[in-house]
């Protein structure tokens, strides 16, 4: 089938619904990115979304959109919870890969002379790379309560406090979880993986302010420029993947014995009052507690290294969770459709969710300004920090970009750049790296990566999220 893309006005687009399409698609793009997407299959993928049972309203795709397993990521599906299916592939492998930012009273010139020694003591303290390993090795008793409950065991081993978890999407904890449904292979894949940054794309980054756009909201936030702050981009490693594997494996098996046809065998999926549905819900909600449990740890390693690095004490250096949001994972949602509150399902795959001012979901300390929204951009160019407005509830589900989106696949950029080149570009903005892998500096090179400024400017257009600081890198560390 071929993809027709019709532009509605200059930051959205429409596929129009056609053959087994059960509603049309909207991509979020302006004429520069759409450009981008001519080179891979995710165009195709928004269309293929549209077939499956109980979509409402529009298969959706964020700037950031490019080609996954199944779903585009950067694509946004909302499934009537009666009717509809749900698929691991609008999740994703990594469940919950999500960022956090931690912020405080430091600014970037008072650790400048200390930087390296200060970015070479957070090397030392996070587990990173494919096969990091982090400091707790927990029994299998241990790990199922993890997976129960989620940020909250770490903050009740000591690792952070109460009010981590008020500024934690969903206070860090999906209740939904059942750990009686996780495999045991994916239990032993997270027994020793707690507090690891992992590989890829994931990342731990010490950034500055450098621009300040909504001068109200970024006090409300406790963003000043010049400020340091600390980013980091991690989810529910192997645990996660393993989960998906297993229910995709389950999933595909069943496809002749489902009443519909797919227009793609990625887009395995089961209806969601199904049993599989239902266990595959409960094992994903296991997994994103995982992630949330893990980034708390990363936080709390992070903010002792900076407390050792530079001689300074918590009253001193003021550092606090400003928010964490996940990407790749599936909720039960209350939305208006058609005029009228439907629960749904929504599919964020490498989406972030964005609930404006007043809603119910938000923390006390941001039902004001609206949620906090975390974009990381590659590392070498910039990040962004967004608030969520009302557009997001109008349009898309309360959601909104993840990030830059990738221009070149991982072996793409492997094959098409050069390693010292990209270490030169990187040396001559500023920013020191610490990779353990021989390939990531190209693999996430800046080169592999859309224009994160376009991608925020046209969410901010879209009347979904507006900007409220744009971030610089100083230093990263990768897997």
């Amino acid at each position: 089938m071929k993809v027709t893309l019709e532009p509605l006005d200059e930051v959205r687009y429409r596929i129009p619904k056609t053959g087994g399409m059960r509603v049309e698609g909207i991509v979020y793009a302006d004429r520069k990115l759409v450009k981008t997407l001519k080179s891979d299959g995710s165009l195709q993928q928004v269309a293929n979304v549209a077939h499956l049972p109980g979509i409402v309203k529009a298969s959706l795709a964020m700037p950031d959109i490019h080609q996954g397993y199944g779903f585009p990521i950067g694509g946004v599906a909302a499934m009537d919870a009666k009717t509809g299916v749900i698929s691991p592939g609008g999740v994703g492998y990594d469940i919950n890969c999500g960022c956090r930012v931690v912020a405080g009273n430091l600014s970037a010139e008072e650790v400048k002379e200390d930087f390296e020694f200060l970015l070479n003591e957070l090397y030392r303290a996070i587990p990173c790379g494919v096969r990091g390993t982090g400091r707790f090795h927990l029994s299998k008793k241990e790990i199922k309560q993890v997976l129960k409950k989620g940020a909250r065991w770490a903050v009740e081993k000591g690792l952070g406090d109460s009010d981590d978890l008020e500024n934690t999407e969903d206070t860090g904890v999906m209740e939904s979880a059942d750990p009686s449904v996780v495999s045991d292979y994916a239990i032993r894949r997270g027994l020793d993986q707690l507090g690891t940054l992992g590989s890829g794309n994931h990342f731990l980054e010490l950034s500055r302010v450098e621009t300040i756009y909504d001068d109200k909201t970024a006090r409300r936030f406790g963003l000043f420029e010049g400020q340091l702050v600390v980013f980091i981009h991690s989810g529910s490693r192997g645990l996660g993947y393993q989960v998906c594997d297993d229910f995709l494996h389950e999933m595909v098996k069943r496809l002749s014995d489902l009443p519909f046809s797919l227009p793609d065998r990625q887009l395995a999926c089961a209806p969601l009052s199904s049993d599989i549905g239902k266990r595959y819900f409960a094992a994903m909600a296991c997994a994103a507690n995982y992630a949330w449990a893990n980034r708390q740890v990363l936080m709390t390693l992070a903010i002792r290294a900076l407390e050792t690095a530079l001689h300074v004490a918590p009253r001193e250096h003021g550092f606090r969770l400003l928010y964490d949001v996940c990407h790749n994972i599936a909720k039960m949602e209350t939305h208006a459709v058609k005029g009228k509150p439907m629960r749904v399902c929504v599919h964020r795959k490498g989406a972030t969710r964005a609930f404006p001012a007043g809603h119910p979901d938000l923390p006390r300390s941001y039902r004001d300004t609206g949620q906090p929204v975390l974009i990381p951009g590659d590392m070498g160019t910039a990040s962004y920090i967004l608030v969520a407005q009302p557009g997001a509830m109008a349009e898309t589900f309360g959601s909104t970009c993840h990030g830059a989106g990738r221009v070149l696949s991982r072996s793409q950029a492997i094959k098409r750049l050069n390693r010292q080149k990209v270490l030169n570009f990187l040396s001559s903005r500023g920013i020191a790296v610490r990779a353990r892998g021989k390939k990531t500096l190209l693999e996430e090179a800046p080169d592999a990566y859309k224009d994160i400024d376009r991608v925020a400017a046209v969410v901010e257009r879209a009347g979904i999220s507006s900007r409220v600081a744009r971030l610089v890198p100083m230093g990263v560390i990768k897997g």
